[in-house]
Parts: structure tokens; sequence; C-alpha cells
């Protein structure tokens, strides 16, 4: 039973890391993506 559940948590924190991670990427992605036309417009 005690196996049982702490199997259970780690995938479920496995998982949630594992989309934490993935929104952090794409969080730093977008913010240089942001950062790239700003720079383009200060240029000139």
């Amino acid at each position: 039973m005690l196996a049982r559940r702490f199997t259970i948590v780690c995938l479920l924190m496995s998982l949630f890391g594992m989309l934490f991670a993935i929104l952090v990427a794409e969080g730093g992605h977008s913010s240089r993506l942001w950062e790239r036309p700003v720079a383009s417009f200060s240029a000139p």
C-alpha cells in the first residue's frame, strides 16, 4: 500500500515537473522573441 502510494506520488511529481519545465522553456523563448522586435525598433 505504501509502495503503491509512493509510486503514484513519484509519477505525479515527475509529470508536474515536466510540465513546469516545458512552461519555463516556453516562457524563456517567448521573452527572447519579445526582446528582438524591441531591439530592431530602437536601432533606427
